[in-house]
């Protein structure tokens, strides 16, 4: 560790660091000397960026979401159709619930459920991630309508973009609790299928 860095750069890596403790361990669970440890720096520097640990929690999130938001902005930016645009999105997120690093590396199922009745400042980072990759996925759904690569719906494009966040949230929150990648296997057949591409192998 150089001897000045800059302070922005202090406290991204202890938002680095926590990254995988949380995913690992929750949040509760992570305890301030834990991290502290991890992230080899010392509390006054922790206090110095963050007001509290709930302080703390909420700007994991906003960090967790800045990066994965604009990977979903690269995913659905790319060329093809609109529905080849949403499978590559969705392939990525199956590929980020079975690698081998985790069941799950997604903020959002670790720590949906538990911080939501814990703390209202991490509760709505969350909401607004969350709603950020709806809008998202609503913007390329009515994409694929105008291109004709997603079949019309009776919803509109918000409200299947809803549809398939929960579907997938909670496929991937069913996968960690039995440990078994069926219920991913089956919603990524629906999503097939809602979006006109059934036909593609798995």
């Amino acid at each position: 560790m150089s001897a000045v860095a800059a302070p922005v750069d202090v406290r991204q890596h202890i938002l680095d660091v926590a990254y995988p403790l949380f995913l690992r361990k929750g949040f509760t669970a992570v305890g301030l000397a834990e991290l502290l440890a991890a992230a080899q720096v010392p509390k006054g520097s922790f206090y110095h960026y963050f007001g509290s640990k709930e302080a703390f929690g909420e700007a994991v999130l906003e960090a967790y979401f800045t990066e994965y938001l604009a990977r979903v902005d690269s995913l659905l930016a790319a060329p093809g159709s609109a529905a080849a645009r949403l499978m590559a999105f969705f392939d990525d997120w199956l590929d980020s619930q079975t690698g081998d690093e985790a069941q799950s590396r997604c903020l959002v199922v670790k720590l949906g459920a538990e911080v939501s009745d814990l703390s209202e400042s991490m509760r709505a980072a969350l909401a607004r991630g969350s709603r950020g990759v709806i809008l998202r996925l609503a913007r390329c759904i009515e994409q694929g309508h105008a291109d004709g690569s997603v079949p019309a719906a009776l919803t509109t494009p918000d409200a299947q973009a809803v549809s398939l966040y929960q579907s997938w949230l909670g496929a991937s929150l069913l996968a960690k609790i039995t440990r078994d990648h069926s219920p991913l296997n089956t919603v990524m057949t629906s999503t097939r299928q809602l979006l006109g591409l059934a036909h593609m192998s798995a």
